[in-house]
């Protein structure tokens, strides 16, 4: 089995989150993109900040990381984003047929 993984990615609003979607999509790095509103409170610049964001949860493969990382610093508002990849230990045999089919190739 590949290395799958969620990779997680907090974005300013649904537009943002829409544009990172799709371009990641369309290049393969990711195969699936679910989108859900959050409320965010974080330290930022000495302060503590609240904003309203979308989280991203993405179903990808860790040797890709870098890639979407790359996409995603050139679409990204923020001066500083979080990319969190966390491993899939295990996935149903159907879904890695389709991972592996929708997934760029290793």
């Amino acid at each position: 089995m590949s290395s799958y993984c969620h990779l997680w990615l907090s974005c300013r609003d649904t537009v943002e989150a829409d544009t990172v979607s799709k371009t990641l999509l369309n290049k393969k790095l990711v195969a699936c993109v679910k989108q859900f509103p959050i409320s965010s409170d974080f330290r930022w610049q000495s302060g503590i900040e609240h904003n309203n964001e979308v989280m991203l949860v993405m179903d990808s493969r860790v040797d890709l990381f870098d890639e979407v990382e790359n996409e995603i610093s050139k679409l990204h508002s923020y001066e500083v984003y979080v990319l969190q990849a966390v491993p899939v230990v295990r996935v149903s045999k159907e879904a890695e047929k389709w991972l592996g089919k929708e997934l760029k190739n290793e």
